[in-house]
């Protein structure tokens, strides 16, 4: 059973959960979501609180939110996700901070120009808020869409990039 190391960041009033593996960081929560939301993502697994392995990952987080840092260096690991969630997550770390795409776009790019639907639910199911930022992704008619961390907090990710 893999270790989960976890910790909270806080962030002007948001209380945000992040967790990692000796591998990477493995989960970036909703704002103010209790410590269920990092179990119903990774199930089954030991989990610890340990600040002082968590943070690096939360200065870089914290440089973001602060506008000092506009890219991570860190490393991932998916736990969880099928290969076709893993595939929409990867191409979701190419798109570059301050621009956004379509889920149109996102299925296009991953060759299932179909899959729109199944695109959205993959995006929906990101277990790296920020870190894969799915919040830079909307909708084709330029509405926002849905956003597991909420509209609110997709709403500040977007205002923070531009």
């Amino acid at each position: 059973m893999t270790t989960i190391y976890y910790d909270y960041l806080m962030q002007d009033d948001q209380k945000i959960i992040v967790a990692a593996t000796d591998h990477g960081i493995c989960f970036v929560g909703s704002p103010n979501q209790p410590l269920s939301e990092l179990t119903t993502f990774m199930p089954n697994h030991d989990l610890l609180q340990d600040p002082a392995k968590l943070a690096p990952v939360i200065d870089q987080i914290t440089a973001y939110l602060t506008h000092a840092r506009t890219t991570w260096d860190l490393p991932l690991d998916f736990l969880v996700g099928t290969p076709f969630q893993q595939q929409v997550w990867t191409v979701l770390q190419t798109i570059p901070y301050g621009q956004t795409v379509t889920y149109n776009q996102l299925a296009t790019q991953i060759g299932r120009p179909t899959a729109i639907r199944a695109v959205a639910s993959a995006v929906g199911r990101n277990p790296l808020l920020m870190i894969v930022p799915c919040h830079r992704v909307i909708r084709k008619d330029g509405s926002l869409g849905g956003y597991r961390g909420g509209l609110p907090f997709k709403k500040q990710l977007l205002a923070l990039e531009q």
